[in-house]
C-alpha cells in the first residue's frame, strides 16, 4: 500500500473513537504538532554582512480533520512559522511570520477486498514526489529538507530572459532573480522545482496488492502554485506509481508536465504561441526500504523549464539518499546526502561554457532523542559544497524541540 493511502487509513483510524462502546459513526480530530528550533550559520550575511548568525523561530502545525460517515472525511494541514526557521530561510535575514494551508480537501475512500480507491478534491500536496509526505518535523528524521523541495533556482516564470547569459547572471543566489527582455516589474525569488505547500486540485488514488497508483490534475504547476483567484491558472496533470517488491521494499516513480509561465510574459511570446508551448517536465524515481532497526530512502529528479528562444533550456538534476538508524528505544542516528546538478544552456546564438547555476552537494547528520513518547529532540548539522566556493560559511547547526500534542477529538453517531 502507498504512503499516501496509508496516511488516509490511520486519518480515518484516528477518527474512530468510541461512544457507549461503539464504533462512532462521525467525528472531528485536530493532532497538533509544535516545534521550537534555533540555528548557528553565516548564511544570513551573504544578503546582510550586519546579521547575526544566531536565529530561532517556532513551526506549529495543525491537522484539523472531520470523518463524516463510513466513507466520506474532511482532511487539513495548517502551517504557522516564523523565519528564518528551515537551513534555507537562513538565507534571508528578514524575521517573519507565515501561515500556509497546505492542505484541505474533501475525500472519499472505498475499499473492495483488496483494492482501496480514494478521491481527493480540494488543496492537496503535489502528488510528484515521496518527500511532501514527511514534511512534519516529527515524521521528518532531520532538520532539514532535500535540494529540489526548498532551494531556489536561478528561473523566473513572470519574465523572458533575452539569452543564456541573463539566466545565469541575472541572480544572486537565486533569492532576487531580474531578466531584462520584458514581463513583471516586481522583484521576485527564483522558483522551486516542487513546492511543499499544495495548490488546488482533484486527486484519484488506487492500491490493490503490491501496486499503487495516483494521477492529480491541479490548477497550476508545483514549480509555480496558483491560487484560485490568479490570473495565470493553467491546468494540468501529475501522474505517479509504486510497486512494493517485498513488504518493507517499494520503488516508485512520478511525472508531471504542463505550463509554468505567468500571464506577465504571454504577449511577449513569439507571434502564434503561447504558454502551453513552453511547459515545465518533472520525472523522479523513488525508493523506501525498512528492515529491523535501519530505514533508506530516495529520489531522483530531473526537470526541464523551457523558454523561447532557447535551443537548450535549463535541464537540473536532484538526487538525495537518507539513512536512519535506532539505536535504542529513546535514540536514533540519520543521515542525507543531496546533490544538484545543473546543465549548459543553448541560446540562438552559444553554447554556455559554464552551467546555469553551480552545482551542490549536500551533506547533513542528525541525532534524534526522545526524552518521552511525545516529543523528540533533534541536533544536527549540515555541510554544504558548492562549485568555486569553500569555506564553511553555508554550513548550519541546528537543533529542534518537536512536541506532539494529544489530539482535540470528539465523536457522535
Amino acid at each position: 500500500m502507498s504512503a499516501r493511502n496509508r496516511l488516509t487509513l490511520l486519518l480515518l483510524g484516528a477518527l474512530q473513537l468510541p461512544v457507549c462502546a461503539q464504533e462512532a459513526g462521525a467525528g472531528f480530530s485536530m493532532p497538533v504538532t509544535l516545534t521550537g528550533g534555533a540555528l548557528y550559520t553565516h548564511r544570513p550575511q551573504s544578503g546582510d554582512p550586519t546579521a547575526s548568525p544566531i536565529a530561532a523561530a517556532f513551526h506549529a502545525v495543525l491537522y484539523p480533520s472531520l470523518k463524516l460517515g463510513p466513507y466520506w472525511f474532511v482532511y487539513s494541514s495548517i502551517h504557522l512559522r516564523s523565519t528564518p526557521f528551515s537551513y534555507y530561510d537562513a538565507y534571508e535575514s528578514r524575521h517573519e511570520l507565515k501561515a500556509q494551508v497546505v492542505q484541505a480537501f474533501l475525500g472519499y475512500t472505498r475499499t473492495f477486498k483488496t483494492t482501496t480507491v480514494l478521491v481527493k478534491a480540494g488543496q492537496l500536496t503535489s502528488a510528484f514526489g515521496s518527500f511532501p509526505l514527511h514534511y512534519d518535523d516529527a515524521d521528518n528524521p532531520l532538520i532539514d529538507q532535500p535540494f529540489s523541495y526548498v532551494s531556489y533556482l536561478n528561473l523566473r516564470p513572470d519574465q523572458l530572459p533575452c539569452s543564456a547569459d541573463d539566466i545565469i547572471y541575472g541572480a544572486q543566489y537565486a533569492t532576487a532573480v531580474t531578466y531584462h527582455c520584458g514581463g513583471s516589474s516586481a522583484a521576485r525569488d527564483g522558483l522551486t522545482p516542487v513546492t511543499l505547500y499544495g495548490l488546488p486540485g482533484i486527486e484519484f488514488d488506487l492500491s490493490t496488492h503490491k501496486i499503487d497508483g495516483r494521477l492529480q490534475v491541479t490548477n497550476s504547476s508545483p514549480a509555480n502554485p496558483q491560487n484560485l483567484l490568479s490570473g495565470s491558472q493553467h491546468a494540468q496533470w501529475t501522474a505517479g506509481a509504486g510497486y512494493t517488491v517485498v513488504q518493507g521494499f517499494r520503488v516508485g516513480f512520478s511525472t508531471f508536465r504542463g505550463p509554468f509561465l505567468n500571464r506577465d510574459v504571454a504577449s511577449l511570446l513569439p507571434a502564434g504561441q503561447n504558454v502551453r508551448d513552453f511547459p515545465a517536465t518533472g520525472t523522479g524515481v523513488d525508493v523506501q526500504w525498512a528492515r529491523g532497526r535501519w530505514s533508506t530512502s530516495g529520489e531522483w529528479q530531473w526537470f526541464r523549464f523551457n523558454y523561447p528562444g532557447f535551443r537548450i533550456s535549463p535541464a537540473p538534476s536532484f538526487a538525495y539518499a537518507e539513512v536512519k538508524t535506532v539505536l535504542n528505544a529513546r535514540t536514533y542516528l540519520a543521515l542525507r546526502a543531496g546533490w544538484q546538478r545543473n546543465n549548459h544552456l543553448q541560446d540562438l546564438t552559444e553554447l554556455t561554457d559554464e552551467t546555469f547555476a553551480p552545482n551542490r552537494q549536500s551533506y547533513e547528520f542528525a541525532i534524534g532523542f526522545r526524552p518521552n513518547r511525545w516529543q523528540l529532540l533533534k541536533v544536527g548539522y549540515e555541510w554544504l559544497r558548492t562549485a568555486d566556493v569553500s569555506g564553511t560559511r553555508d554550513n548550519v547547526f541546528g537543533i529542534q524541540l518537536v512536541t506532539s500534542l494529544q489530539p482535540l477529538s470528539k465523536a457522535w453517531h
